[in-house]
């Protein structure tokens, strides 16, 4: 099982290259960087719990899993 702090960092890290990339592409379609950077915001904070709960539910299903030999 994956601890609590692996789990988070992993979802921040993810969720900061998702932010750039998110700002960089809404900056181009809003052609404002500030609506852009505001967007990026509240998606990058729903996807940062969301990602987190995603992992949290998956580390405690054993399916798909080899047991240790």
């Amino acid at each position: 099982m994956e601890l609590k702090k692996r789990t988070w960092t992993k979802a921040f890290t993810w969720q900061l290259i998702g932010f750039i990339v998110m700002t960089a592409i809404n900056y181009i379609y809003m052609g404002s960087f500030q609506s852009g950077l505001g967007l990026s915001a509240l998606l990058t904070g729903v996807g940062l719990v969301t990602y987190y709960i995603h992992e949290r539910v998956w580390s405690r299903l054993t399916w798909g899993l080899r047991s240790k030999p």
